[in-house]
């Protein structure tokens, strides 16, 4: 297993600065890993930092708390791709969702994921919010809207990921969709429990431990 190639290596901390982003895209071109996760800010930067390598370059969208309007929403991620975003990660309408307004939480999705076109779509589902009820009603929106992936946390939230919520979202889902575990995922073993649960991609800021055996400095995403 390349798992290497599972890694999203993720920099979304408010103070990261220009080096720190250099070293981020640095790291992801040493390992090859799938993407690098910055805020929007830093999109273009690392698109030309990565540009003729195959490293993703993925971005965050209503983060992190899912409460934007859907047009602002929209516009971000249109804004992101132009700037070389070939990834992007939105966070759900969670508000929405708990009133049960389902509609709402469908349509914000899809209309991200028309602004998104061909990029990837992955929709954050800020579990530790959420009832496992939720957590499945949230998923199946998603797929209905067309998303290509669902994820577990944003990192700035309670909880990360867990084994038993990427099984559920796994179930829920299918084969067809992605499903990210993201959250306090830091070193192999525990990335290797999430794929092994159903994971296809792992959020993380440990990336180099997690390939390398090295312990992970600090505390981190």
């Amino acid at each position: 297993m390349k798992m290497n190639k599972y890694i999203d290596h993720t920099l979304l901390k408010p103070e990261a600065t220009q080096a720190m982003i250099d070293k981020l895209c640095a790291e992801a071109k040493e390992h090859d890993f799938a993407s690098v996760c910055v805020n929007p800010y830093w999109v273009k930067r690392s698109a030309e930092l990565l540009a003729g390598t195959d490293v993703k370059v993925c971005t965050v969208i209503g983060f992190p708390l899912g409460a934007s309007t859907s047009e602002v929403k929209a516009a971000e991620t249109s804004d992101a791709i132009r700037n070389g975003a070939t990834e992007v990660d939105m966070v759900l309408n969670v508000g929405a969702l708990k009133s049960g307004d389902l509609e709402t939480v469908k349509a914000d999705v899809a209309a991200v994921k028309k602004a998104a076109g061909d990029v990837l779509l992955k929709v954050i589902l800020e579990t530790g919010l959420l009832t496992d009820e939720e957590k499945e009603t949230a998923c199946k929106l998603c797929v209905e809207a067309g998303a290509d992936y669902v994820k577990t946390s944003t990192g700035f939230g309670p909880g990360g990921a867990t084994v038993e919520d990427i099984a559920l979202m796994r179930k829920t889902v299918g084969a067809d969709v992605g499903v990210k575990a993201s959250g306090g995922v830091r070193d192999g073993e525990a990335a290797l429990a999430m794929i092994e649960a159903g994971a296809s991609r792992i959020g993380t800021s440990s990336g180099v431990s997690i390939v390398t055996g090295a312990k992970p400095a600090g505390s981190g995403y």
